[in-house]
């Protein structure tokens, strides 16, 4: 889907290498931490560097960190509204405070948990963004039906055949009845939301 997206010239990905950014011989792009602790932070020179020459009067600058916003489908719907987004990858213990402060306009974690690289959780936001843009999908209605556009967990799918080593489809996907069809679908989604995250019921 990314690359199609590329080609229509729908999308313009890019990648770029902080290092491309510092001025010393060596292109360190982090330090020890003022005040001691394990760990590297990442040294503010070379992010404002490399923000401040990407960067437009349009740009979202997104910094990925297990301590921003949690990421989610109405999260990627509003970064579709973004003309750029500029998204830097938080890396070793974590990022320069001023970076936070002076620089970046939203701060996203992908989930509670903490990642090795920043780079992971930037290839979800990118594609989880990119894949609602129009034109990106065969068919613009497979966003809509997604689990939690609708703020709910998507249905039940089945495909052929029709008998599985005896288990069966529900009679009525076979129906042809549209109507009763979209009242299964909307039923059985409210079941799986409530089984598997009641908490989006709230």
């Amino acid at each position: 889907m990314m690359k199609r997206a590329q080609e229509n010239g729908i999308v313009d990905i890019r990648i770029h290498n902080l290092r491309d950014w510092t001025t010393d011989k060596h292109h360190v792009v982090d330090d020890a931490p003022f005040g001691g602790g394990p760990g590297m932070v990442m040294k503010p020179e070379p992010i404002f560097a490399a923000v401040e020459s990407l960067r437009n009067e349009k740009s979202t600058v997104v910094l990925m960190t297990p301590q921003g916003e949690r990421f989610t489908q109405s999260a990627a719907e509003k970064f579709t509204r973004s003309d750029h987004l500029v998204v830097i990858c938080g890396h070793y213990e974590g990022i320069d405070q001023r970076v936070i402060e002076h620089l970046v306009d939203a701060e996203i974690s992908i989930g509670d948990y903490v990642l090795t690289n920043g780079a992971i959780a930037a290839v979800i936001l990118v594609d989880a963004t990119v894949r609602l843009l129009p034109g990106v999908l065969g068919d613009e209605q497979s966003a809509a039906e997604d689990s939690f556009s609708a703020g709910l967990l998507e249905a039940p799918q089945y495909t052929r055949p029709a008998e599985f080593r005896g288990w069966k489809v529900p009679e009525i996907l076979l129906s042809g009845n549209h109507a009763e069809i979209a009242r299964w679908r909307k039923k059985e989604a409210l079941r799986r939301t409530r089984e598997n995250r009641p908490d989006l019921l709230r």
